[in-house]
């Protein structure tokens, strides 16, 4: 049994998808909401919640292998959950910041976790992706109704990853050897800026966006209020304020694994028109 959890996130969702496809099962999703939950009808999709573990005891029941995305709870509960129930194969979708940006505040509790997991006794593969393609639907309500969109550090660029392509990677630690006590660094397949990405939505949906680039400080004003000064200090240190050529490098690690290349930000783009209309 495999339990993916935020089976209807942005990777979760497309991880059951693929191995439903591949014919691997039992499958198992764990979502906060199962009604509304649109997976594929092989799959077993149960309530729940990862900030309650000790609720957690009948999700895990049978799992051998679990794909957990961090930061969604208590991570160090929620991987003692696992190992008690005999989950044998931890696959942790963690942050290239890991490596990048160790000393920015939610990267070394990425880290942490991390190190929880390499000491738990069950196998483990470690994903490291960039920042998230599907990050731009932050963006959709306001380009829906016409608005302009703003955003600090317009011209930094990063190699967004499609979220897809970490389920690829999540899809063959999986199911195939060679991935035990492995961390893999994912990135897309070029650099994208913040106007880029505006771009190429417009793009995909037909008509001009406004963008006008503000100054870090106003960006911080928005975000302290929801994130907290420290991820809102980080989150913009990691999208333009300090990149540096670690964070901005492409690495081939999808196509090497996958054997198909990593997907351009304008795939994305033109897959979820329809958010953006």
């Amino acid at each position: 049994m495999i339990l993916v959890t935020g089976a209807t996130g942005n990777t979760g969702s497309a991880l059951l998808r693929a191995l439903y496809a591949r014919g691997v099962g039992p499958l198992r999703g764990l979502t906060r909401q199962a009604a509304k939950a649109a997976l594929p009808e092989g799959v077993e999709v149960v309530e729940g919640d990862l900030g309650e573990p000790a609720s957690l005891a009948s999700v895990l029941d049978g799992v051998r292998a679990l794909y957990l995305v961090s930061g969604l709870g208590p991570d160090a509960d929620i991987l003692a959950a696992a190992r008690r129930a005999g989950v044998e194969h931890v696959v942790l979708v963690s942050s290239i910041t890991v490596e990048t940006h160790p000393h920015v505040v939610p990267a070394a509790e990425k880290s942490a976790v991390e190190e929880a997991l390499k000491a738990s006794g069950m196998a483990w593969t470690i994903l490291r992706p960039t920042q998230f393609a599907s990050n731009a639907l932050m963006w959709a309500a306001s380009i829906r109704q016409g608005e302009t969109i703003q955003a600090p550090y317009a011209d930094a660029a990063l190699p967004t990853i499609h979220p897809a392509d970490i389920a690829a990677v999540a899809l063959a630690a999986l199911t195939e050897p060679g991935h035990h006590g492995r961390v893999h660094a994912l990135t897309g397949p070029e650099p994208v800026t913040a106007r880029q990405q505006v771009e190429a939505i417009a793009e995909a949906i037909g008509r001009e966006i406004p963008f006008a680039e503000i100054s870090r400080a106003q960006a911080y004003a928005r975000m302290v209020t929801v994130f907290g000064a420290d991820a809102a200090d980080a989150v913009l240190d990691v999208t333009g304020g300090d990149v540096n050529e670690e964070l901005s490098a492409v690495r081939d690690t999808v196509a090497r694994i996958t054997g198909s290349p990593a997907r351009p930000f304008r795939h994305w783009a033109a897959e979820n028109a329809a958010a953006f209309r």
